[in-house]
């Protein structure tokens, strides 16, 4: 079992506030290196959202 399978199954039920979280760690990061990242804080976090959209998703079936 993977570290992301593990973040997944703790998180399950309570994605509302994971996504508040990112949201919230994200804008930190930028104000901390003054929005210098970004556009890449800003991709982590968006990447971060959909995997844990996509934990609803069975096995077999094909991702977004």
């Amino acid at each position: 079992m993977s570290m992301m399978d593990k973040l997944k199954g703790l998180l399950k039920g309570h994605e509302e506030q994971a996504g508040k979280g990112i949201d919230k760690g994200g804008d930190y990061i930028d104000e901390r290196t003054q929005g210098k990242y970004r556009s890449q804080v800003d991709t982590g976090q968006d990447r971060l959202k959909e995997q844990m959209r996509d934990q609803d998703r069975g096995p077999d079936q094909p991702p977004r």
